[in-house]
């Protein structure tokens, strides 16, 4: 598991913007309500809870210092 501050990746940033997967997820309505990560995949959930319990992003920083 990582600790401390996530690396930014502009490429990964534009893909997953961009992705056709998400474009046709969103236009047929097949996503769930916010939430139900625990029902749809408990062991991806509890991973990601975790990781963004441990980690944060160079925008938040960013962010921070620029109010």
């Amino acid at each position: 598991m990582k600790y401390g501050m996530r690396k930014p990746s502009l490429r990964k940033s534009i893909a997953a913007r961009t992705s056709t997967k998400r474009m046709v997820r969103n236009a047929l309505g097949l996503k769930a309500p916010r939430g139900y990560g625990w029902l749809t995949d408990p062991k991806r959930a509890a991973y990601n809870r975790v990781y963004n319990q441990t980690t944060f992003s160079f925008w938040s920083i960013l962010r921070k210092l620029l109010r």
